[in-house]
């Protein structure tokens, strides 16, 4: 009788212990759900965003095309609507990324344009949208921070923004004239003088998914 009460205690501390095991071992396989990013309707950083521009050169003030094939979103760019992903969106720009299809003439402005500029390894800015055509943009350059107006159009899922810059208000006529030493005969025009202009007209299209 001594001998099956202690076969049968055996029995029960192996069932226990090993209980124990199957229990642990479910427990380790256990997942930690993955988590999904959510996002809102409209999201800049998911959008299709061109960045143009046209300079200015001689006094015929012959276009000079251009564009910045990167932009990073800082801060905001989501919203239920196109004008709320707008509003409020804060972007870095690196002047790196400026494409012109000219090769020498993009290492020239970035030279010897942004390069002799103070802390312009990127453009930064924030958008803040007015009224329903109207808008302002808090851009900083050349370690100069000021107001750009701007006008917009939203049509379906496409923003449009237009506005022109006067470079000089962001005390970078130095930039303008370095870059006219730089590209002086490039920029002569046909009464021999030699002219880039501190204006630039900016067009920046989103088109979101």
């Amino acid at each position: 009788m001594k001998q099956i009460l202690t076969f049968i205690s055996l029995s029960l501390l192996v069932f226990q212990f090993t209980s124990c095991k199957s229990e642990q071992k479910k427990e380790e396989k256990k997942e930690t759900p993955t988590t999904v990013e959510k996002t809102a309707p409209y999201s800049l950083k998911n959008a299709d965003n061109n960045i143009n521009f046209v300079a200015y050169k001689t006094t015929e003030k012959v276009p000079v095309k251009g564009t910045f094939k990167e932009v990073e979103l800082l801060k905001g760019g989501e919203g239920n609507s196109v004008k709320e992903a707008i509003n409020g969106a804060e972007f870095k720009i690196p002047v790196s990324s400026i494409e012109t299809k000219d090769n020498g003439r993009n290492l020239k402005i970035r030279k010897f344009f942004f390069g002799i500029m103070e802390n312009t390894i990127s453009l930064t800015g924030k958008l803040m949208i007015e009224n329903d055509s109207l808008g302002t943009a808090s851009f900083t350059m050349n370690g100069v921070t000021e107001k750009l107006p701007f006008k917009y159009t939203i049509n379906g899922k496409v923003f449009t923004m237009n506005t022109i810059m006067d470079i000089d208000k962001w005390n970078a006529k130095n930039a303008v004239d370095s870059l006219n030493v730089v590209c002086k005969d490039l920029h002569k025009g046909a009464d021999g003088v030699s002219k880039t202009w501190s204006e630039v007209a900016i067009n920046v299209i989103s088109t979101f998914k």
